[in-house]
């Protein structure tokens, strides 16, 4: 069960919360004297770390068929962690807005609720390739905010319009795959 594609998603799953202090805790005795572009440069340090694992963690289990009941949970649990820890963070920071971080994370929770919906009726609701364009797209957002980067809260907001696109998409699946009683 614990193969390497389920080790690289646990491994992201500790890493959000670490880029998440660092981002939220800056005035933290276990950070004192470190100045707040070098806590900046560590949380984008672990988030690409991170977010490298997302790929890897994908590509091996798809090529040498390594794909678990465990990896089918953990993976989208550690990327949901690691997004929602980084633009948390960053909103805290002032960095985020408010408005694209509560679309974004009420459409998270809403398709986890019809995913688990879809498995209360025997459904199978795969990640579809816009949702997985929404989360790169989150990825990059956050990794230029982290930076400071121009354009990062463009890429916020069309973060949010894929995110909300892509959970059109799950639901229009979900809905035409449910029994109708």
């Amino acid at each position: 069960m614990l193969n390497i594609p389920n080790l690289l998603a646990l491994i992201r799953l500790l890493l959000a919360p670490i880029m998440f202090f660092l981002l939220v805790n800056r005035d933290s005795p276990l950070l004192q004297g470190i100045h707040y572009t070098w806590l900046d440069y560590m949380a984008a340090f672990i988030f690409v770390i991170a977010s490298a694992t997302d790929f890897f963690d994908g590509y091996i289990a798809r090529k040498f068929n390594q794909i678990t009941m465990l990896g089918k949970i953990l993976d989208p649990l550690a990327d949901k962690m690691l997004t929602l820890a980084g633009f948390l963070g960053l909103m805290m920071l002032g960095r985020a807005d408010p408005w694209a971080i509560y679309l974004m994370l009420t459409r998270e929770l809403f398709i986890t609720g019809l995913r688990v919906s879809a498995v209360a009726e025997q459904i199978d609701i795969s990640a579809s390739w816009m949702g997985k364009v929404k989360t790169v797209v989150q990825m990059i957002a956050i990794g230029f905010l982290l930076m400071g980067w121009p354009g990062g809260t463009i890429l916020v907001w069309v973060a949010v319009i894929l995110t909300l696109y892509s959970g059109y998409e799950y639901v229009r699946e979900f809905f035409n795959k449910v029994k109708v009683y």
